[in-house]
């Protein structure tokens, strides 16, 4: 029985667009979503994947089709026909992938844009209310406003880079924290509690802000789970702005070579539940009053230097490792 080729063109068609769409919704590829802006990413990547796939099978397919249809035969010793070209099908075939990445482009765009990702005439969006006032107030009165609205101030930097508040949102976050990226380790730093740890502690649920910069070299500050990388510039200040969803813990990963060893700059977030960050909270917070109570006590006669410094050394070691403090002296006799 033959069967029309229109028929096995539309079987075929419909096959490949099933099987697609399938592997785009069930590649589990992806890590777990920990963050209120994985799930965009992920549909926006699943998208990807399914046309990615379907082209895949479609061109592969015409190739071995034609490899045999159209292949020589025995005895065959004439040349090909002289096909020149076929127009419409030359023009079929740049539309498609053109209407493709223009799609692409739009949608990527409109999930950048609910991240707080992009905002091209608002140079001043992802910060703070209360920091955009005082920074234009500022500014102003030192006649240091350029004309797209960014400071003239090179050592004050703009906030504009990174993924801050979306859409509509000026409300402050609810926990803040300052990140530092520097060979080879992060540094964070907690307002709210005075403390610096070499690992993030965030509760869930909440609008996290990470402020980031670096001391030295570009870095990049990179979870997987969270769907989110951020530059780390020196001499600049970028932001990242989420919620986590998922209590747990996950890897931090520098994502720009930063040097020999930028392999070994990991560390981890924990997102905490609100009562196990409390707790947290309540801990470094005891561990500075007794930092300062020790700095505070002058050494009794009958103890060495070593012993007095001792307790002291071990309330501001915290969970840093020996090599991110000695980096951290490091910058702070280099600047």
């Amino acid at each position: 029985m033959n069967i029309p080729t229109t028929i096995l063109t539309l079987l075929a068609g419909i096959t490949i667009t099933l099987l697609s769409l399938w592997l785009g919704q069930n590649n589990n590829l992806l890590p777990i979503a920990a963050s209120d802006n994985a799930a965009g990413v992920d549909s926006l990547f699943n998208a990807m994947l399914a046309i990615s796939v379907g082209l895949f099978f479609l061109v592969q397919g015409l190739i071995v089709i034609a490899a045999i249809k159209f292949r020589q035969q025995p005895g065959d010793e004439s040349d090909g026909p002289p096909i020149h070209g076929n127009i419409p099908l030359e023009i079929l075939w740049t539309a498609i992938p053109a209407v493709l990445v223009l799609g692409i482009s739009v949608y990527s765009f409109e999930i950048y844009n609910q991240m707080g990702g992009l905002d091209p005439m608002d140079h001043s969006a992802h910060m703070k209310p209360a920091a955009v006032q005082v920074a234009m107030q500022t500014d102003a009165m030192a006649g240091g406003l350029l004309a797209d609205g960014t400071s003239a101030d090179p050592n004050r930097p703009n906030f504009a880079a990174g993924v801050g508040a979306k859409p509509g949102q000026m409300d402050p976050a609810d926990v803040t924290v300052n990140v530092m990226g520097l060979q080879y380790a992060w540094i964070f730093t907690y307002p709210e509690t005075g403390s610096v740890s070499g690992e993030l502690h965030i509760p869930v649920g909440q609008d996290v802000e990470l402020d980031i910069t670096a001391q030295d070299v570009l870095h990049a500050f990179w979870v997987p789970q969270f769907r989110l990388k951020q530059d780390a510039i020196p001499g600049k200040t970028t932001q990242l702005r989420f919620v986590a969803t998922q209590p747990g813990t996950y890897p931090i990963v520098c994502a720009e070579l930063c040097g020999s060893y930028h392999g070994g700059m990991r560390t981890q977030v924990f997102v905490h539940t609100p009562e196990e960050y409390e707790q947290w909270k309540q801990t470094q917070i005891a561990s500075g009053i007794e930092t300062e109570a020790i700095a505070m006590a002058p050494p009794s006669d009958s103890q060495s230097d070593g012993e007095f410094l001792e307790p002291f050394a071990e309330a501001m070691a915290m969970d840093m490792s020996p090599e991110m403090m000695h980096q951290m002296h490091a910058g702070s006799s280099h600047s």
